[in-house]
C-alpha cells in the first residue's frame, strides 16, 4: 500500500533529510587516498547521532554499519571495513539514511578519490543526470513507469546499462516502503504519482553489462563483468508545485 504522507509529515521528513544530507557532507569531506571505508562509516555515524538522529541501515534486515559504501566494481551494499583503504583513481559510493522523529531520509552519492579515469567521471556525471531525468518526471498524474523509462533512456544514450535487480522505493516511517520505483520501464505504466508520495530515486548504473552478483558476505553486490558502478540518491516528496529534493542541506 502507497502511504499518502500529509505537509506536516513532509516537512518532518526534510529535517530527517537534512540530517542525512549532513552525514554524506561529513564523509564527502574525508574522502582521500588512505581513508578506509570504516572510517567513512564512523563519520557518518558521530554526525547522525550528533543531530539526535539514528541511522538508518544500522542493523536494518541486519546489516551491521551505519552506511553502505561500496568501492569500484561494487554496486551497492558495500559493508564498511578497516581492510578496505581509499586509492587514488578509486571511485566509491556511499549509501546512508538517518532516522529522526518517526521518519526516515534516504540518499547516495558516488565520488571520486582524487585522479579518477575519464570513465569514471563520465559515469559519476551521467549517473547524477539520471536521477534528475527521473526527477523531472515526477510530477503529479505521471506514472512510476515514466521515471525509470526517463533514466534508462539517458544510461542507454550514454553507453551505459542500469541496473535491473534493485529499484528505488517509497521512504516515510520505514526505510523501505511502496511503491518500487524501477530504473527502467515503460512510460505510463505503473503506479499513477499523487500528492504526498515520497519516494527515493536511485539510479544504479554501470559502465558496462546490467548482471551483478552477490558476495558470500551476504551483502555485497558486485558487477558481473567486473567494470565500474555508480549511484545517486535523492528522497523526494511529489507536490502541486511540482517534486521537492527532502534530502539536502
Amino acid at each position: 500500500m502507497i502511504n499518502i504522507k500529509s505537509d506536516v509529515e513532509i516537512e518532518k521528513l526534510k529535517i530527517a533529510g537534512k540530517i542525512t544530507a549532513l552525514a554524506m557532507e561529513a564523509a564527502k569531506s574525508i574522502i582521500a587516498p588512505g581513508v578506509s571505508t570504516a572510517d567513512l562509516d564512523t563519520i557518518i555515524f558521530r554526525t547522525i547521532k550528533a543531530h539526535g538522529a539514528v541511522p538508518s541501515f544500522l542493523n536494518l534486515y541486519g546489516f551491521p554499519a551505519s552506511a553502505c559504501i561500496s568501492v569500484n566494481d561494487q554496486v551497492i551494499h558495500g559493508i564498511p571495513t578497516k581492510k578496505v583503504i581509499l586509492k587514488e583513481g578509486d571511485i566509491v559510493s556511499i549509501d546512508v539514511g538517518a532516522y529522526y522523529d518517526g521518519f526516515h531520509g534516504d540518499m547516495a552519492r558516488t565520488f571520486p578519490v582524487g585522479k579518477v579515469s575519464e570513465e569514471a567521471e563520465k559515469l559519476i556525471r551521467v549517473t547524477k543526470e539520471c536521477f534528475y531525468k527521473g526527477f523531472e518526471q515526477s510530477v503529479i498524474g505521471n506514472r512510476v513507469g515514466d521515471i525509470g523509462a526517463a533514466v534508462d533512456a539517458h544510461a542507454v544514450e550514454n553507453g551505459f546499462s542500469t541496473v535491473k535487480q534493485f529499484v528505488g522505493h517509497g521512504v516515510g516511517r520505514k526505510v523501505h516502503e511502496d511503491p518500487e520505483v524501477p530504473n527502467f520501464g515503460k512510460a505510463g505504466h505503473g503506479p499513477r504519482l499523487m500528492k504526498g508520495m515520497v519516494i527515493a530515486i536511485v539510479p544504479m548504473i554501470n559502465a558496462g553489462e546490467d548482471g551483478v552478483w552477490q558476495d558470500d558476505d551476504g551483502w555485497t553486490i558486485y558487477t558481473d563483468d567486473g567494470r565500474l558502478s555508480a549511484h545517486y540518491e535523492n528522497t523526494i516528496a511529489i507536490t502541486d508545485d511540482g517534486p521537492i529534493i527532502l534530502t539536502t542541506v
